[in-house]
């Protein structure tokens, strides 16, 4: 099976298990179905809506679920150990494929779009395709790159984090988000062509709802090739500086063809 047939069955057979994944994080009525932390004392205390903490134990939740859905489809799932190394789940089939899925989430800003959400760096493991530097495997030894999306709405009457409230309350206490829509796409297909914030080495996603959930971004017809050859050579300011150039050789996907299109008539005429 070609390695397009590979990553297209993949990604269906994980699209199937989206509503699994639904179930187990969200009530009947859409709430979060998580309303703080408890003590030994069985006080509650209401968890923060800040997006580090709601990814981390919306990670939690679905890491039940991805043990399913590897045991019903005959794959291997190794879980990262290690703190801010790719991917956060790798899978393996048994011909020894491997798979890897980021689980990546943001807030919705208003129906049509959300804050954006950051793909993983362009430096390191992305660059050294045969490193294991930070990354469970190489990156060159994965079939596909995915991204399981997480997309909620913040909860505008949520509980003060300063009450604690008790086991007897918990029905009346407020979730932080509510809304919550999963999607799986591979990351080039939702990737742009600029930094997901500020001079940060970490690629950025379209940021309409649309476009995330069908795959929209500009590199959708591009393809892969082109995603990895631009990323692998963007520059940051602060590291065009640092191999002695004024400014980056291109921030934009116009500017990269036009970048392109100059190195390859300067090879041109050094082969004649």
């Amino acid at each position: 099976m070609s390695e397009e047939k590979l990553k297209k069955d993949f990604k269906s057979k994980l699209l199937k298990h989206v509503e699994l994944f639904t179930k187990a994080v969200s009530t009947d009525n859409g709430d979060w179905i998580i309303k703080g932390f408890i003590d030994i004392l069985k006080n509650i205390y209401t968890i923060s809506v800040d997006t580090k903490v709601v990814s981390k134990v919306m990670e939690i939740l679905i890491f039940p679920k991805m043990i399913i859905f590897a045991k019903e489809n005959d794959y291997k799932l190794l879980l990262c150990e290690e703190q801010n190394a790719y991917p956060d789940l790798t899978f393996i089939d048994t011909a020894g494929n491997k798979y890897a899925v980021d689980i990546k989430s943001t807030y919705r800003k208003n129906n049509d779009e959300v804050n954006g959400m950051t793909l993983g760096a362009f430096t390191g493991y992305f660059r050294d395709r045969k490193s294991k530097k930070n990354s469970v495997f190489p990156y060159g030894d994965y079939v596909g790159h995915f991204v399981l999306g997480i997309v909620y709405s913040r909860n505008a009457s949520k509980a003060s984090e300063r009450k604690v409230y008790k086991i007897e309350d918990l029905i009346n206490i407020n979730s932080v988000i509510k809304d919550i829509t999963f999607f799986v796409q591979e990351k080039h297909l939702i990737a742009v062509d600029r930094p997901g914030s500020g001079n940060t080495k970490n690629i950025g996603s379209v940021n309409k709802i649309k476009d995330l959930i069908e795959g929209n971004g500009p590199f959708k017809k591009l393809g892969e090739d082109v995603f990895d050859d631009y990323w692998m050579y963007y520059l940051t300011k602060d590291m065009a500086k640092e191999v002695e150039l004024k400014t980056p050789p291109y921030r934009n996907l116009t500017e990269y063809f036009e970048y392109k299109k100059v190195k390859s008539k300067k090879r041109s005429k050094r082969a004649i």
